[in-house]
Parts: C-alpha cells; sequence; structure tokens
C-alpha cells in the first residue's frame, strides 16, 4: 500500500495543508467546502493507479487563512490549485473536481489550461447556467439571506429544501448530536464566503472550449432532477458535450466509493 504524506504550502494570503498518496500520473480530487476528509475513502482506491492530491480550501479544515473575510472566489481557489499542483510536480493533472470543487475546477482549466490534462467537473452548482437562472439565483440568496437572519441550522434546512440533497443522518430516530467546532465553523465560511461566489459564478465558456484540457461534465444516477444535477445538464448545453452518468448522487464517492472509483477511472481512461 502506498504511504501517505502531509505536505504544506504558503500561498498568498493562506497556508494550504494538502496530502499526496500513491503512484502513477497525478490526480487532483477538489471539493468545496470539503476538503481532504472528505476523499478519504475514495482516494487510497485511486492511489492503486495514481498520485493522488488531495487538499483543504483556504479557510477550511487545516489551511488556515490571513482575511476571514475573504470571499472563496473560484478564480482565487484555482490559483491555490495551480500552485499546489506545481508543488506536487509532474506535468499536467487530472483533475476531479465535486460541487463546488468543480467550479473550481472549471476557473482552473480556464485560468491555467496547461495545468490540467482532463477535468471531471461533477455536479457543479452554477445558478446562473439554468434555464430558470433568475429564478435559481434568488433561491441562492434565500439561503444566505436565511444564514444572516436566522444562522446555520436554519440556513442548512433552506439548502437541503432547495438543493433537493438529502445528508441528513439515516437513523431518522437517533437523537440529534450538536455540531462539532470544527463542523460549526465550516458552515459559517461556506455560508458566509463560499455560497455565494461559486453558486452565482460565471465560467469563461470560450476558454473552457478553447483549452487542450478534456473537460468532461458528470451528473448523478441518483440526482437526477437536483439543483446541482440539472446545473450539470445546463453546463454540457453550453459546452456542446454530452453528459456523464456517474453512480449515486451528489455525493456518490462516499455513498458509493468503489463504483464511483471504478467509474472514474473509466472516464479518465
Amino acid at each position: 500500500m502506498s504511504s501517505l504524506t502531509s505536505r504544506a504550502l504558503e500561498v498568498p494570503g493562506a497556508h494550504l495543508h494538502y496530502e499526496v498518496q500513491g503512484r502513477g500520473p497525478v490526480l487532483m480530487l477538489i471539493g468545496h467546502p470539503m476538503g481532504v476528509a472528505g476523499f478519504g475513502a475514495i482516494a487510497p482506491l485511486l492511489a492503486e493507479d495514481y498520485t493522488v492530491v488531495t487538499y483543504d480550501p483556504r479557510g477550511f479544515g487545516l489551511s488556515t487563512i490571513d482575511d476571514p473575510d475573504q470571499e472563496g472566489e473560484p478564480d482565487l481557489l484555482a490559483d491555490d490549485v495551480r500552485r499546489v499542483l506545481e508543488a506536487v510536480g509532474d506535468g499536467p493533472a487530472h483533475v476531479f473536481g465535486s460541487s463546488g470543487g468543480a467550479v473550481t475546477g472549471l476557473a482552473l482549466t480556464a485560468h491555467y489550461p496547461g495545468h490540467v490534462r482532463a477535468l471531471v467537473a461533477h455536479e457543479p452548482p452554477l445558478a446562473l447556467t439554468l434555464p430558470d437562472a433568475e429564478e435559481a439565483r434568488a433561491g441562492i440568496h434565500d439561503i444566505y439571506d436565511t444564514y444572516r437572519n436566522s444562522g446555520i441550522g436554519a440556513a442548512w434546512e433552506r439548502f437541503f429544501a432547495f438543493t433537493g440533497i438529502n445528508m441528513r443522518p439515516q437513523d431518522e430516530d437517533a437523537a440529534p448530536q450538536p455540531p462539532s467546532a470544527e463542523a460549526v465553523a465550516t458552515s459559517e465560511r461556506f455560508f458566509a464566503h463560499g455560497l455565494l461566489p461559486i453558486a452565482l459564478y460565471q465560467p469563461d465558456f470560450s476558454a473552457l472550449q478553447a483549452a487542450p484540457t478534456r473537460v468532461m461534465v458528470a451528473g448523478g444516477t441518483t440526482s437526477k432532477g437536483q439543483f446541482a444535477q440539472r446545473a450539470a445538464v445546463a453546463l454540457t448545453e453550453r459546452l456542446g458535450t454530452d453528459l456523464v452518468d456517474f453512480p449515486g448522487g451528489h455525493s456518490g464517492f462516499i455513498t458509493g466509493t468503489k463504483d464511483f472509483a471504478a467509474a472514474l477511472r473509466r472516464t479518465l481512461a
């Protein structure tokens, strides 16, 4: 089994934590707000064939940020990922981004196409790509306003209702547990400084279509009709490509790790 190393990187305005494991072509896994821990199950499976890189986005997990009020703009996050890839080396990388990480991956490909051999953008929550863009924009702002007025608990309820994602515990009869301090901090930063910049981001379609990168947009087989899956479909229409179906839903790489890893390998092959 390949060894895992934890590394640190100073970038403008932040201190990034990232991890490397495996051998072979570089494959970077990107989430937002999810970081290293969210890929904890799938990364070792992929490390059998790839040098897998995961990281905590600035302001989350073990990655610190100098200005806690800085907005999580995808272009800024893409520059962080670019610097991590340069630190790892070995030329252009395969990149898998999910949810907000897929938006980061699109920005990375548009701005630094020479760094990305292939991009799989899994359910990027791009509200403004949808046919009902203004309604979606209003829904995103409603989540943000709910956070500002009523806190993170109410904001998550509104988020789940809007996106159609169900991340509640499977045991509905279990007594609710208070969130950890880390979960609270993650939620606070996500709603305050990540939600609007990411969900309302407008990709540079001309740059994406001109890039030498193979750009593939993926959606879950069990999340059809949900906000992020609909956005993925709309993105393929803008790019003139076909949607790649991946097993499971928005978090399929967590709920069905082995099948998802196999689908990702097939897609990158």
